[in-house]
Order: structure tokens, then sequence, then C-alpha cells
């Protein structure tokens, strides 16, 4: 293979998170309130809620789980992106709202440099972040021994005062109506090195940035991140175990060709994989379900 095959495509995005959960109800309750989010779609295997035209949370009941621990691989937290900072305004403050009613946890904020930040957890402790993507000209990329990286930090973003200067009475009263997408995902894993063997050398994404060998940022077509791995609380972890939590990611490609240009990947990798023609199903190390799907 050349080398334009051997990278996930320009175009790759991030599609519906799958999240296993205990109480039904509660959650989705959360994801509405907290949110913004609205109902889509209700089967037998759960809720779909999102933005109009966009799922982005897929809630799937699963009863019979434990919550994992704390050092456990699996969700650090899904990242929904808004298009604008009136909007990721609107649902900072509703999601505050519900974590001082007790639905939910705030955890903090930072501003990444290319991009502005907020943490929070869902009832049932997994994470979400909110964010905003600067201008990407605003972005500053160096380059060492070859690799390509963006400089990313964490500095100070008060909330209050971040909304106070970007919320409006539009932005809340239109909030169910506002555009979002799942932006990157960020996942706990066992060590950083497995992980970029994995997500780098064998899927295909490129190395964006790492984080003092404890955390490392992919990305495709020149992105800050759409997928990140850290060891902050599990280093060391091995293959997950069937908890509440992350169910599975959902990566979108363009083309059949893209999605079979990845099972040779995996093939060459040892990778065991389920394709269909127009999605791969597969596992990471640490057990992590992974759907790759034409979009």
């Amino acid at each position: 293979m050349n080398l334009v095959q051997d990278l996930l495509p320009a175009e790759t995005a991030m599609g519906t998170i799958t999240l296993k959960v205990g109480d039904l109800a509660r959650m989705a309750g959360y994801y509405r309130s907290a949110l913004g989010l609205v109902d889509l779609a209700e089967s037998a295997e759960g809720l779909y809620l999102g933005r109009p035209n966009t799922p982005l949370v897929h809630l799937a009941p699963a009863g019979g789980l434990k919550l994992p621990a704390r050092s456990e691989a699996g969700l650090f937290h899904t990242a929904i992106l808004f298009a604008d900072r009136a909007d990721l305004a609107a649902t900072v403050a509703s999601a505050a709202q519900s974590a001082q009613a007790g639905e939910g946890r705030y955890v903090g904020s930072a501003d990444h440099l290319v991009s502005e930040a907020f943490y929070f957890t869902d009832p049932e402790g997994n994470g979400v972040e909110l964010y905003f993507d600067k201008p990407r000209e605003t972005w500053n990329w160096t380059t060492s021994n070859g690799h390509r990286s963006v400089t990313m930090d964490n500095t100070p973003l008060p909330p209050q005062q971040y909304l106070t200067a970007n919320l409006t009475e539009d932005s809340v009263r239109n909030q169910e109506k506002a555009p979002a997408d799942v932006g990157h995902v960020h996942l706990q894993v066992g060590d950083v090195e497995t992980a970029e063997n994995f997500y780098v050398a064998t899927l295909g994404f490129e190395r964006t940035a790492g984080w003092h060998g404890q955390a490392l940022f992919v990305a495709a077509g020149g992105y800050h991140h759409h997928m990140a791995m850290n060891v902050w609380n599990s280093r060391g972890a091995g293959p997950r175990k069937d908890t509440l939590g992350l169910g599975e990611v959902l990566i979108h490609v363009q083309t059949v060709d893209e999605a079979g240009a990845l099972a040779e990947r995996l093939d060459a990798a040892g990778v065991g994989y389920h394709h269909t023609g127009a999605e791969l199903r597969f596992n990471d190390p640490w057990n992590n379900k992974l759907r790759v799907a034409v979009r």
C-alpha cells in the first residue's frame, strides 16, 4: 500500500456514541434536560438522542450490568462539538443547572488553544465534554523528527465569564434546534504505546499530539483530534469486562473502498473483524468496540 491508502481519509468523522445504561429513564432525562438533546428514534435496542437529523448518543438498556471501576479501560468522555460559542454556552448553562440539581456533575473547563471546553459527567459517571473549535487558521502546528503536532494546552476558562460573554436569549430559546456533532471520543486505556500501535499504525489515524507519555491524540485530515487515549486513571488496565458505560464507538468513512482498505490493514495486523461491505466491527486491545461505517 502507498501512504495515502495507509491513512484514514481526510473526511473521516466520528458518529453516534453508544452507552450501556442501567437506568434508561434517568439517563434519557439527563441528556434531554442537561444537554438539550431530542429523541430521534426508539426501538428494543434503546433510545437515540441528538440534535435535528444528527444522532449523537444511543442509550442501550443494560440493567443487569455493573458500573465499571475508575481504573478500568473504557470511556473517558464523549465530546460534543458546537457550531458557535452561543450554542455551546446554552448547553453549558443547562448542564450546569442539572449539576446543581444533583443530576450529573460539573468537572471543569479549559481553553485548549485549539478549542474551548467544559467538562461534566452524566448520572452514571460517563464523561461529557462540550466544546467549540477555534478557527483552524489559528491552530499552531510544529514539526519534529518528521512528525507534525498541534499545540494544545490547558489554560483557564472561567465558566461564569464565558456565559456572560456568550449566552444569548436566542441560543437558549433555540437550544434543541442548534446543530451539534460528536467531535471526538476520548478513551481510557492500559498503555499509550499499544494505543499508538493500534490507532495509528493499524487503523490509519495520524498522531497529532502527546502528553508526557500519558496521553495520545490522533486524527484524520488535519483535525486536532478525532480520538484520544490516556492512562491517567487506567495505567496497566487489561481488556474490559462487560459493564455499563461505553458500548460502541462509531467512525464514519465516505466510501466502501475506504472501508475495504481498512479491512486490509486489520488483516495485515492480525486483528479480527466482521465486515459486511458497508461497515466493519472490531475491538481495540482493551475490548472497546469500534464500528467503521460508510456514511
